[in-house]
Order: structure tokens, then sequence, then C-alpha cells
């Protein structure tokens, strides 16, 4: 199938929401998430407040935004694996590769912008809280591809599917916490890899032993 290229709307679109994303960020660690206004993040932006909330509807996915892209990753993953891959390996093998890169996702990278966020995130009850709704959207998309992967019966699949991405999907997070936690902390990135990476190959042992549809 044919990609076609971005279109000029698009891609103006798109700068403008990195633009609003990025000066709400700034301005919440600089300030605290609380102390920030809708009108100083859409000055800082440049933008009117009524651009601003037809981009974002609250302060939180303004926050949230460079999670965006993540929340179909896990589906994007399954359905982009090579012949013969199983679900589960090529999602072992995403998060693994995932450590290597030190992708501020898994958890496991000490750049002290990402350290800056996260202690931000995970310091700031509504944005929890608010990350929780892309968590559930993760899943969704998840649980739709993996119903794809079931040949019984249509009910059943669903479910089936929908309990096999609640359970990776929150692997996934449970992983991730443990590195963020050993890395604010001060333990280095480097330091942690290795323990990361059993980490994961231990996790997704476990899952295999109750998803051996997808296994």
């Amino acid at each position: 199938m044919t990609e076609h290229p971005v279109g000029l709307r698009e891609r103006k679109r798109q700068r403008t929401y990195l633009a609003i994303s990025d000066a709400a960020v700034a301005l919440f660690l600089e300030k605290g998430f609380d102390a920030v206004s809708v009108s100083e993040i859409a000055e800082a932006a440049e933008v009117s407040k009524p651009t601003l909330f037809r981009y974002f509807p609250a302060k939180e996915d303004m926050a949230l935004y460079r999670f965006a892209d993540h929340e179909d990753e896990a589906a994007r993953v399954v359905a982009g694996r090579g012949e013969g891959v199983r679900p589960l390996a090529a999602l072992e093998d995403h998060f693994l590769a995932g450590l290597q890169a030190r992708d501020p996702v898994t958890g496991l990278c000490d750049a002290p912008e990402v350290l800056a966020f996260h202690r931000l995130l995970y310091g700031t009850p509504s944005l929890v809280a608010r990350l929780h709704s892309y968590t559930a959207r993760s899943e969704e998309a998840l649980a739709a591809r993996l119903a794809e992967e079931t040949t019984t019966d249509k009910d059943a699949s669903a479910l089936t599917a929908q309990l096999a991405a609640g359970q990776i999907v929150t692997t996934q997070r449970v992983l991730a916490m443990a590195n963020w936690r050993r890395i604010s902390q001060g333990a280095s990135a480097d330091s942690v890899f290795e323990s990361a990476s059993e980490d994961t190959r231990h996790a997704f042992a476990l899952l295999r032993t109750g998803l051996t549809p997808f296994a």
C-alpha cells in the first residue's frame, strides 16, 4: 500500500501540537504543574486560548502529548512483526530493543530532561490519573490486533484478546516503573541495563505460561 506524504496543513497542525506541548512542559518543569495557567501556556506558545483548547482540551493532555505516539505502539509491533514471529516474542524483542536504545518509555533513561519530566509526571496526581487513559487506549488497540490472531469463537476471542492485552500492557508498565525507580534513586541507565533486560525476559516468560495462544 502506497503511503501518501503528509500535507502542508497536517504538518502545520503537528508543529502547533508540538509547540504548545513543549511550551507547557517547559513551564510545568519551571513552576510546577498546578502553578501554571492556561493563559501562560498560550502566551508562551504564541497562540490564543481558543486555539490552544482546539488542540488540547486539558492541561494534562499538553503534558502527556509525547505519549500520544505510543498509544498504539504495541499493536503496531504485533501487526508489523516478521513472518513466523509470535506476538509475545515480537513485543519482548521490541521492549528489549527499547532498553538498548534507552527509550524513555522503558524507564531506562537517565538523560536529565527525561528525569525531570518523569519527576513531574509521577509527582503530579492529575497527570498520573490522565496517564491511565492513555494506557487504556493502548490496551484497546492491542486487544483489537490480538483478536485477529485467534481462530476460536468470536466472543471468546475478543475476551481472550482483552485479557491478554491487559496483562501485556500492565507488564510493560510495571517493568518501566521498576526501571524508573532505580534511575530516580541515582543508578545510571548503563548500570541497570543488564538487570532490566533479565527482568524483561523473566516477565515475558511468565506471560507465556498463561498466554499460550500468542506465545
